[in-house]
């Protein structure tokens, strides 16, 4: 009789899984058919303007076009040599010391 309850209930559970799937589909495929009412990149669909990133800006406000990051290349020995640095500056680190002595 317990076998049988279970059946049920994940047969339930599939349905409704199986319902939501299918109304998420038509839902997303009914909003990607929607058209913007602007041309650009002004459109967003929650209805309010689109606002960039405060960090984007320069000081009168307009957009940077620069790259934001630059990566410097290190050598392994390089890398290792500021990984010990940052872990023997570290206060847990003179506590181990200090047990070693």
């Amino acid at each position: 009789m317990l076998h049988l309850l279970y059946i049920l209930a994940f047969t339930v559970i599939a349905f409704l899984t199986i319902n939501n799937l299918i109304r998420s589909l038509i839902t997303v495929s009914m909003d990607s058919q929607k058209r913007p009412a602007k041309s650009g990149n002004s459109y967003n669909p929650y209805g309010y303007p689109m606002t960039s990133h405060p960090e984007l800006l320069d000081e009168s406000g307009q957009l940077i076009n620069e790259p934001l990051l630059v990566i410097r290349s290190l050598t392994v020995e390089d890398a290792r040599q500021q990984l010990d640095a940052i872990y023997n500056s570290s206060p847990s680190a003179t506590k181990e010391q200090d047990e070693e002595i």
